[in-house]
């Protein structure tokens, strides 16, 4: 069942990553201006969010089994459409529906996940699941950069929609024996758990971290391509940077090390994440050699590898089986947010690359001395008084 359920996550997000080179250029091919074009590119994230949510409330009532089931299918479908997207405003229709359609799954899926972990293990298993996440960044535009240049972006779109029909149909028969029976739930108890999701601390430091992990990707996304333009290297080489941090972070999700999740606390490794995520920010700063832009990448990957399940294992161990979809519903609603919101902010101040990174560094190296004098404080407060 756990098998299946990361081939699901993989999917999910190689449907997303095998967007990215080829949305652009199909707004622009269907007469978009370029205002429309961002907001074809951008519209997916919104909706995706609004998904995210209402994945998590419908994940608590019905269970993740009938949330997937609905997701998949809803998601085929509106990969068809891309095929019948005549003009800009079709298109982003079609992004809208897509964006919020898939945006069911994620949650559901991972809800199913955390449900079913071992407490002894469950930083492995999040581990494992980043694993799959990392695969799909790496894979997912590969393959559409490469089909969609000899067929196009509606094609890619069809395969992924068959892609996922088949999940939805296998998932039908594969995880129903697994599905919750919810227990009564007063609306008292509904009420207080949303409230509850901002209060704790917990919870709240796993919305943080999914948003500021995020935030850095969409400096990332926008700047990185700048500096290595600027430096006089090819798109090549910032898809080998990009693909270097990747598959960091996958080696450390899957390999032995993935244990350190289990026997340190989420905080610390949390802390030492993004810390090591700020310290690579700053380094791409500076640097202008490509041996030093390669290293800074792989110290951008371990703390992707350590930040991602210490955020869900955080989350897991705030939240419980009642209300845990809402609280994964509005985490991975805080991962969209966090890609718009780095992209626009550096985009708005209009820095220099150098300038982006800098501050994005500053930024995650603030977070981190937050969490760890957070961590302090709250150890002084549980202390027994002598």
């Amino acid at each position: 069942m756990r098998a299946f359920v990361y081939v699901i996550v993989f999917f999910s997000f190689f449907d997303l990553f095998s967007q990215l080179p080829i949305m652009s250029p199909f707004a622009l091919s269907l007469g978009a201006s370029s205002f429309m074009t961002g907001l074809a590119v951008g519209m997916y994230s919104f909706s995706n969010t609004i998904g995210n949510v209402i994945s998590g409330f419908m994940t608590d009532r019905r269970g993740p089994f009938v949330i997937l089931l609905i997701g998949l299918f809803a998601s085929g479908i509106s990969l068809l459409l891309y095929s019948f997207a005549s003009d800009p405003v079709s298109l982003l229709g079609i992004r809208f529906v897509h964006g919020f359609m898939e945006g069911l799954i994620v949650p559901a899926a991972f809800t199913f996940l955390a449900n079913r972990a071992e407490e002894s293990k469950r930083g492995r298993s999040v581990a494992i699941s980043g694993a799959f996440v990392g695969m799909a960044a790496i894979i997912g535009p590969a393959y559409s950069g490469i089909v969609a240049s000899k067929t196009g972006a509606p094609f890619i779109m069809t395969v992924n929609g068959i892609i996922m029909f088949i999940l939805a149909i296998s998932a039908f028969f594969l995880l129903r024996s697994f599905s919750i029976v919810k227990k009564n739930k007063s609306k008292q108890v509904k009420h207080f758990r949303v409230r509850y999701l901002f209060k704790h601390p917990g919870i709240v430091r796993a919305f943080a971290g999914a948003f500021f992990l995020m935030f850095s990707q969409g400096v990332l996304a926008l700047v990185l391509p700048l500096k290595v333009e600027a430096l006089g290297f090819d798109t090549k080489v910032t898809g080998m940077l990009l693909s270097t941090f990747g598959l960091v972070a996958i080696l450390i999700f899957l390999l032995p090390i993935n244990r350190i999740f289990d026997k340190v606390r989420p905080m610390i490794t949390l802390a030492f994440g993004i810390s090591m995520m700020g310290i690579s920010m700053l380094f791409l700063s500076q640097v202008t050699e490509l041996q030093f832009l390669y290293l800074a990448m792989i110290l951008y990957g371990i703390g992707f590898a350590f930040l991602f399940p210490s955020i869900n294992s955080l989350l897991i161990d705030s939240s419980s089986p009642d209300f845990r979809g809402k609280a994964y519903g509005y985490f991975y609603a805080f991962f969209s947010i966090g890609v718009v919101a780095g992209s626009s902010l550096i985009g708005y101040l209009d820095l220099t690359f150098k300038g982006g990174f800098t501050l994005t560094g500053i930024i995650l190296l603030s977070v981190a001395i937050y969490t760890i004098l957070g961590m302090k404080r709250s150890l002084l407060l549980t202390e027994e008084p002598r």
